[in-house]
Parts: structure tokens; sequence; C-alpha cells
């Protein structure tokens, strides 16, 4: 396909990964990794490239071999509330606290119920994913990876468990805009005591963004025919989404789900999700960042759409994708028909003319999914 070429094609519902495909809390996740790293003594850069895209009990299990069965759920518990702590310590307790911060990253998470084990409602009316306006966020830019390794180097290498929910109230009262950085972490040290870590948490800034188009492309899929499935615990999956204004719909599956017998780059996580919306996973599409969920994706039978906002298009354009595309802000979705009888049409879109590098190309590939799974005609395939 050349790069002023459109394509179009149709499927049932979508199936979308949370973390680096909706959500951007990187930063804060790498941080916490990091933190892992440090207490065994490992390379962080190692840790952390092992551990992008797989569940935490997998990675701990890997990483901390020593963990019980019976103490793994509290272990998993932990390890995502100090990655909230991490994405919420800088607008909470840091200089962020010292300003009128437009980002709120310390958003209640809703209660955590399981989902219903009936297929959802295929109605066509739209109910809106998100709570609060695009105005509320603010931009972002991901810091170098090496810039987050080096800032990771510097942390404790210990950890109490008692402080992963601490600093309950900001610092904001004690101090004005013009406090130095040298003086918010003198008043946040005698206040609450903090370990290095801590500390360092709170200098940085690793709020969870939203990333570009999905605000857009959430709102345009008819309620009951989108799911999420995430190798994050609802601790830290519903932490994430509703920070930044995502209300996580009625089929969220987690990494804790006791249904699943395995996880990405297995395809279970998006078989049950497919099959709690009532769909067949092959008549869907999966949004996917990483290589082991763009595996899980192609395994589980789905169209798949990998968008590059936490990996270099090298490192995932030979995983099998279908699509790949910078961000969502290159596809489109419109529900067309109703009731069971609406489909939702899929359009990729190139790059602006104006920008050189071609982002919307279907990857060559054997895989029979390779073409449109319902009726759109078959794009032409070229090589990456």
């Amino acid at each position: 396909m050349s790069s002023n070429t459109e394509t179009t094609f149709y499927a049932d519902a979508v199936l979308f990964d949370m973390d680096g495909t909706l959500t951007d809390s990187i930063s804060a996740v790498e941080a916490a990794w990091g933190k892992v790293a440090q207490d065994i003594g490992q390379d962080p850069a190692y840790v952390i490239a092992a551990t992008h895209g797989k569940r935490a009990v997998d990675n701990l299990a890997q990483f901390k071999p020593h963990i019980k069965e019976h103490e793994m759920d509290r272990e998993v518990q932990a390890f995502e509330e100090s990655i909230l702590f991490f994405a919420d310590a800088y607008n909470k307790h840091g200089p962020g606290s010292l300003q009128n911060s437009p980002v709120n990253s310390g958003a209640t998470t809703p209660a955590l119920t399981p989902s219903s084990s009936n297929p959802a409602s295929r109605a066509s009316s739209r109910a809106s994913s998100f709570v609060g306006t695009l105005s509320q966020l603010a931009p972002f830019r991901r810091p170098s990876f090496l810039h987050r390794v080096s800032s990771l180097l510097s942390m404790s290498p210990t950890i109490r468990e008692a402080d992963t929910g601490a600093l309950e109230n900001p610092i904001s009262e004690e101090g004005s805009d013009d406090v130095s950085s040298e003086d918010w972490k003198t008043m946040i040290q005698k206040k609450h005591q903090l370990e290095a870590w801590q500390l360092e948490a709170a200098a940085v800034d690793r709020s969870v963004r939203i990333l570009p188009g999905v605000k857009r492309v959430m709102d345009s899929i008819p309620k009951g025919r989108y799911a999420v499935a995430t190798s994050g615990a609802k601790t830290y999956a519903f932490g994430c989404m509703t920070r930044v204004g995502i209300t996580p719909p009625e089929v969220t599956i987690t990494a804790d789900d006791k249904r699943l017998k395995a996880g990405k780059p297995a395809p279970d996580p998006f078989l049950l999700a497919a099959k709690e919306l009532g769909f067949d996973a092959k008549r869907c599409v999966v949004f996917e960042d990483s290589p082991s969920g763009i595996r899980a994706g192609v395994a589980s039978g789905a169209t798949v759409i990998a968008v590059c906002t936490s990996h270099e298009r090298s490192k995932i354009e030979n995983c099998g994708a279908h699509f790949i595309v910078d961000t969502m802000e290159q596809v489109e979705v419109a529900p067309e028909g109703e009731g069971e009888n609406m489909r939702l049409k899929f359009t990729i879109k190139p790059k602006p003319a104006e920008q050189k590098r071609e982002v919307a190309q279907p990857q060559q590939s054997s895989h029979p999914l390779a073409a449109p799974p319902i009726t759109a005609p078959q794009p032409e395939l070229i090589s990456a």
C-alpha cells in the first residue's frame, strides 16, 4: 500500500490492551520494576526490558522465585500500588503539588467488581467511555530510555510496605509556588520521613497520560462492542484508566482474573474478552503495542493493529500485526447498521503528506486474517 492510500475493513468488536495502547504509564512502571531490580541486585535495564507487556505475577515469579504461592496475590497488589505511587508522587507530594497542575493523577479508583459472565448488550446507543475532558489532561512527552534507567539507579535498595500508601495530604499548604527544589525535599522529608526511593519518586513527573487518538476512537464505538484485556491486575489497570478519565468497560479482563490459564503472549486474555462480549475473536480487532501483546492478539485469531507508542517500529514489525500505525490518530471506527446486524467500519489512514515516513501499512503475512475479517475487499500487502 502506498503512503497516500487508505485501507477499510469491517469487524464486530474491539479488544484493547491498556498500558502503551490506551494509557502511557511507562515511566511509572519502569521505575517500579527498576526498584525491584535494585532490591534483588539485578540490572534495571535488563529487568525493565524483560518484564514489559507481561503479567506482574509472571514477572515476580521469575525475578522473585522465593515468593510463595499463597503470598503472590499480596505481592502483586503491593507492586501495583508502588506503580501508582510513582505515578502520583510528583503531583501529590513533589514540585507538582506546588503548582496548579491540570492533571488529576489521584482520581478515585472505582469498586473493582468482576464483569458479568453473560455477553454484554449489543445495543447501538453510545455511552461515553470518559469522565472529565481532554482539557484536563496535559500533553505528554516520554523521557528517553537511558534517562529513565539512569534515574532509577539513584534509588535506595530498600522499601517498606507501609510506605506504599503514605502521604495522604499534599504539601502545598506549607509552601508557595516559588519554593525551590531543595526546599520541597526538606519539607516532605521532615513531614513524612520518606525513604530515598520515595523522595526520588516525588522528584520526577511520571503521571499517567492518555495516548493520542484514544478518546476519539473509544467514544466512536458503541457500548458492548469493546473490551480491555490487560496484563495489569485490577489495582493497576483500574487505577491507570481512571487517572486519565477512562471509565473501565464492563468487560475488563485483568491479569488476576482466575479464569485465565495463561497471560500474554498466550491468547487467553483476548479470547476471554471476546467471549465475554459475545463475539468470536476472529471477528474482533485487537489494538496492541508490545511484542508479547501483538503475538497474543495474532494467536487469538483477531485482526491486530499495532501502535508504535512504546516500541520502535523495528521492534514490533515482525510480530505478526496486520497493520502498524504510529498512534490511534490514524484509525477511524464507525458503526454501520443496528442491533445484531451492526458492524464496525475501520479506516486506517496514512500519515499527513507533510510527514515523510509511511505509517499505515499492512504487514506481509501468511496469517489468514491478514485479510479483513468480514466483507471488506482485501488490501494490497507490501513488505514492511
